[in-house]
């Protein structure tokens, strides 16, 4: 049966930080607050989670799951060279609504779906996503709706799509949703914005200027 702890109170906050934690490193999925909308998260480097989280969402490998981090740092473990355009953006609009796609580091012993190498990273702009992601390290974090319905935007509308296909449920309250965050693609020889979302195609370019925009 899921848990949920209402994190407005510190010491169930405290509590189910403990508890998403210990459910990640069992393999299992916690819920969580970000700056968008509410997630569903798996350890990242465990494939099995991945794959349930997937399959929680009824999600196919062809979309695989983002990644968030909880600090600029943690992205260098993550990526081979980080392109002078993704530190800029970083930069400009990191914590926040902004999804890089880098080149991750081949070394990487994980299975986010089908990513051709790359991996959308983001670090949420919320605090306890943040403390959650420095307890545990980077997530795999993809909103938490079932496919084809709307992002939840508060705990209760995540567990009623979810139920206890997911161990933790991390209330923080109503989100700032609905629109997701915007994501740039860094792999080729210029960015290409590939959803627009928080950020707009003009807030973007200010960063870089040679923003290709479909």
């Amino acid at each position: 049966m899921a848990q949920r702890f209402d994190c407005s109170d510190p010491s169930a906050r405290r509590a189910g930080i403990d508890a998403a934690v210990a459910a990640l490193g069992e393999g299992r999925l916690v819920v969580l607050p970000t700056d968008t909308v509410y997630g569903v998260g798996a350890d990242a480097f465990d494939p099995k989670a991945v794959a349930g989280l997937l399959a929680a969402k009824g999600r196919g490998r062809h979309k695989p799951s983002p990644v968030l981090v909880g600090s600029r740092d943690a992205l260098d473990d993550l990526v081979e060279d980080l392109p002078e355009k993704a530190g800029e953006l970083i930069e400009a609009h990191w914590p926040g609504g902004l999804t890089l796609v880098l080149r991750h580091r081949s070394s990487l012993s994980w299975d986010l779906g089908e990513t051709g190498g790359t991996v959308a990273v983001r670090m949420p702009d919320h605090p306890l996503a943040l403390d959650l992601l420095a307890a545990a390290g980077p997530m795999a974090v993809s909103s938490a709706n079932l496919t084809d319905r709307p992002s939840p935007e508060d705990c209760d509308a995540a567990f009623g799509m979810l139920g206890d296909s997911v161990a933790v449920y991390l209330d923080g309250g109503r989100t700032a949703g609905p629109v997701s965050s915007s994501i740039v693609d860094l792999t080729g020889d210029a960015p290409v914005l590939v959803r627009e979302g928080v950020l707009s195609a003009a807030e973007l370019a200010k960063v870089v200027p040679d923003l290709v925009v479909p």
